[in-house]
């Protein structure tokens, strides 16, 4: 299972510098133009995926496990962020961010034991309910959100008239 998760990993950065390079093709009000989806905008669209990163990353470091790729305050959110909070005005300091949350989520899955996976997850939703399940179901989310939301933004920009090019996880064997 690590090398599934250590891939999704991979891919996410390789996507995600992708992605952002395709964005410096719009200027700023572009990025941030609302476009009717989930979280308005281009810029909205990656706030949020930095938001959910850093939330459920923080939920894997309070696992009981302590992961070096996580710990300082890369992950920290500021009070009562939700969902749809604009962590980064600026796309200079959102980009640094992401490129940062990439590199720590890629050694945080080397830095997994074997069996993480198959432990249990405990934790609060964002509505404080309280969720226990096997930590992959919660791994595999946390991937597929991120992909999620990213085949929105490259949605976003090909109506902009930008194209990313090949997203494919297959075009990284």
């Amino acid at each position: 299972m690590l090398e599934n998760y250590r891939f999704l990993a991979r891919y996410n950065r390789w996507l995600n510098e992708r992605l952002y390079d395709a964005c410096e093709r719009l200027p700023d009000e572009e990025r941030r133009r609302e476009r009717g989806a989930f979280f308005g905008s281009i810029h909205g669209s990656l706030n949020h995926l930095v938001w959910g990163d850093c939330l459920w990353l923080s939920r894997f470091g309070a696992q009981g496990v302590v992961f070096a790729a996580l710990s300082g305050d890369l992950l920290a959110l500021p009070p009562g962020a939700r969902h749809g909070t604009i962590l980064h005005e600026a796309w200079s300091g959102l980009r640094l961010r992401r490129a940062r949350l990439d590199t720590a989520i890629e050694a945080w899955t080397h830095e997994m034991a074997a069996d993480y996976p198959l432990r249990t997850m405990r934790y609060a939703n964002t509505s404080g309910v309280e969720r226990a399940h096997p930590m992959w179901q919660a791994l595999t989310h946390f991937f597929n959100h991120q992909t999620h939301h990213r085949g929105q933004v490259t949605t976003l920009l090909s109506q902009a008239g930008v194209d990313v090019g090949v997203t494919d996880l297959i075009a990284l064997v």
